[in-house]
């Protein structure tokens, strides 16, 4: 039953700012480490959330916020295009999610993951987790004391946290990490002091580059997988079946069209915040309503300047310790991905997949075809694809897909 009606307005309002906090740490932590600015990301967060909202009816009590995913991507494209050119590639990720969501409309959710099937997702999932554990380690090694700080409260949150606080491991150990490094080393201010209280985020215009469109657009096949899963974990939180009502093809269709707005002004692609899922299944709020408060918060947020300034001068070695649990996290729910699925890495078919996605991934094989070129996790990802397509099942795994 939707208790959006069952709440005072008052009641409302503080429910969705605590649902902001739960997504407020990993929604800031992404532009932090790839280069863009942490107000237009909360900005875009919001706006994209109010865009996903309006497609899917107000029906759907979904918190985008920005996905981790694309971070390694996104650091990549940027060194080899330039940052205007890599925001034309976020563009074109939601684009792919348009695309899903026609096939969807068409063919159904089954034909998604006939085409990209755990074999394929788990690896590649593994690839985003893996592929920026170097980076994490050598912001940590900035200063071993501070990220060890914040690295630990983000475990300890994480296996003694209890309600709330469990979900928000990453607040958590920023803000420990960030108190520990004013304490005892010295934090500069003076940007804090002198920033203005109210301020625009800086937003940033793409430029078209094919190159990093192809480089990116790729890297959408995990986060439209993710998105699914996390609908279907919404209709298991609020008892309703959302897949048909308002349809999979109109939450899909939002959430890119709510990436594309992102990229068009400087923000990094969004996707459906599982934190937020769980803080409603802990308070046993699930009213859309709330969860749009918590979106015009975020916006609200945005514009305070001294806030941007604030984020902006937390140490990198905090930021560091945060990634070494982050990004071995994010490839855990790939090997996960793959148990759960009960993938038989023993059948040669299998193994091929796996391997070769890891290998050229992990590797940094580029495929180069006169002036246009793809690497990384993009290329892995469509040579999963590719593989899983061509490569003959067992006639088990056949009757197991059917």
């Amino acid at each position: 039953m939707d208790n959006d009606k069952q709440l005072s307005p008052l009641h409302k309002t503080i429910v969705g700012v605590q649902f902001l906090f739960v997504a407020f740490g990993a929604t800031v932590l992404v532009p932090l480490l790839v280069g863009l600015d942490p107000s237009t990301a909360l900005c875009t967060a919001g706006i994209g959330t109010l865009i996903f909202h309006l497609l899917t009816k107000g029906k759907v009590p979904i918190f985008l916020g920005s996905s981790f995913a694309f971070i390694a991507p996104i650091i990549k494209a940027t060194e080899l295009y330039g940052l205007p050119g890599t925001l034309s590639g976020m563009v074109a990720v939601g684009l792919v999610y348009a695309l899903f969501s026609a096939i969807i409309k068409w063919r159904g959710a089954s034909f998604i993951r006939t085409i990209f099937p755990p074999v394929v997702i788990g690896p590649v999932i593994i690839l985003i987790g893996i592929s920026l554990c170097g980076a994490g380690v050598n912001m940590a090694k900035e200063n071993w004391v501070l990220a060890l700080c914040s690295l630990i409260t983000a475990v300890l949150v994480t296996l003694l946290g209890k309600g709330l606080l469990k979900l928000i491991p990453i607040f958590a150990g920023i803000i420990v990490g960030f108190i520990v490094a004013v304490l005892f080393y010295s934090v500069d201010f003076t940007s804090v002091i002198n920033a203005p209280w109210l301020s625009l985020p800086k937003f940033v215009t793409p430029v078209f580059s094919w190159e990093a469109i192809l480089f990116m657009t790729p890297v959408a096949i995990a986060p439209v997988i993710e998105h699914i899963g996390n609908i279907y974990a919404v209709n298991d939180v609020t008892g309703k079946d959302f897949v048909k009502d308002p349809g999979l093809h109109r939450s899909l269709l939002g959430d890119g069209l709510a990436c594309m707005v992102a990229g068009t002004v400087g923000g990094p692609p969004v996707t459906t915040y599982s934190e937020v899922i769980g803080a409603m299944s802990l308070t046993k709020v699930t009213a859309p309503g709330v969860i749009r408060i918590a979106a015009v918060t975020g916006i609200v947020f945005s514009v305070i300047g001294k806030v941007s300034a604030l984020l902006k001068i937390i140490p990198n070695a905090v930021l560091g310790g945060i990634m070494l649990l982050l990004f071995g996290t994010i490839a855990s729910v790939g090997i996960n991905n793959l148990i759960h699925a009960r993938t038989n890495l023993g059948e040669p078919r299998n193994m091929i997949i796996v391997s070769l996605i890891l290998t050229f991934g992990i590797g940094g094989a580029v495929l180069e075809i006169g002036s246009f070129s793809m690497t990384g996790i993009g290329l892995a990802a469509i040579l999963g694809v590719v593989l899983n397509l061509i490569l003959p099942k067992e006639k088990k795994q056949e009757e197991t897909v059917k």
